[in-house]
C-alpha cells in the first residue's frame, strides 16, 4: 500500500493544478501531470501506480532503463524520458521510452529513429534553449524549423511539440511565453505537434497560463529525493 502522505502530495498537487487550469480557462482534463521519480526507487513508481498515475519522468538513461525493467510492463504506464541525452545511449532510452523530452539535434533524432526499427513510433519533443547560454540543453531557437523538418523526415520517430526549462535568473512567464510562440512554429511545419512540455512545481501555474500541455513535477509530490552519499 502506498504512504499516506504520498497520496496526500499527489492530491495536493493536482488540485493545485486544476485550480491554476481554471483560473484561465482552461480544463483541467487537457494537462498532463508527469511525476519525475529521480533518485527514488522502482517501488516508489508502484507506489505512484497504484495511486492512478500513469505517467512517469526520469532523466538519467542508466536509472531510467534499471526501473523500467524492475517495473515490467503496466497498463498504461506511459514512461517518459526527460534528461540530456547522448547518442551513444539512444537504443537503451528507446527500449523503455513511451515519450523523449529532450530532442535538441539532428544527430540524436537520427540516433533514436535508426534504434526504431521494428518498433512503434516514439512521441518526441524539440527541446528548446530559452537562454543566451549555448551550454544548456536545447536547440537554439533559430535552429528550430531546421530541427522540426528532420525530425519529422524520421521514419520512427512522431513530432508531438516542445519542451523547455525556464531560466533560472528570469521570470519564468516571458519564458513560457515565448516557448508557446516558438510551438506555434514547430506547428506550422507539423500540424499534430500540440503539446508543450513546461513547468516544474515552482512555475507550473505560469506555464499552464501560457498553454502547457505536459508538466514535469518531482521532488512535490515524491518527497525529498535521497540521499545518494
Amino acid at each position: 500500500m502506498a504512504d499516506p502522505s504520498l497520496a496526500q502530495r499527489l492530491a495536493h498537487i493536482d488540485a493545485r493544478v486544476a485550480q491554476a487550469a481554471r483560473a484561465v480557462g482552461r480544463a483541467p482534463e487537457e494537462i498532463t501531470r508527469i511525476v519525475v521519480t529521480k533518485f527514488h526507487a522502482a517501488d516508489l513508481v508502484t507506489d505512484l501506480y497504484d495511486l492512478g498515475v500513469r505517467d512517469v519522468g526520469e532523466n538519467r538513461q542508466q536509472e531510467f532503463s534499471a526501473k523500467a525493467e524492475l517495473i515490467g510492463p503496466r497498463d498504461g504506464l506511459r514512461w517518459h524520458f526527460i534528461g540530456q541525452a547522448q547518442t551513444k545511449k539512444a537504443r537503451a532510452i528507446r527500449a523503455a521510452a513511451s515519450v523523449v523530452h529532450s530532442v535538441d539535434r539532428e544527430k540524436l533524432a537520427d540516433a533514436l529513429d535508426r534504434a526504431g526499427e521494428g518498433m512503434p513510433a516514439l512521441d518526441v519533443l524539440l527541446q528548446v534553449n530559452l537562454t543566451d547560454d549555448p551550454a544548456r540543453g536545447g536547440v537554439a531557437p533559430g535552429g528550430l524549423e531546421r530541427l522540426a523538418e528532420h525530425v519529422e523526415a524520421c521514419e520512427t520517430l512522431t513530432l508531438r511539440g516542445v519542451m523547455a526549462v525556464a531560466p533560472l535568473d528570469a521570470e519564468p512567464a516571458p519564458a513560457f511565453a515565448a516557448l508557446a510562440e516558438f510551438a506555434e512554429r514547430v506547428r506550422m511545419i507539423a500540424p499534430q505537434a500540440t503539446w508543450m512540455s513546461a513547468g516544474m512545481t515552482a512555475d507550473f501555474a505560469e506555464a499552464i497560463a501560457a498553454g502547457a500541455t505536459h508538466l514535469r513535477i518531482g521532488s512535490a509530490i515524491t518527497g525529498p529525493r535521497p540521499d545518494r552519499g
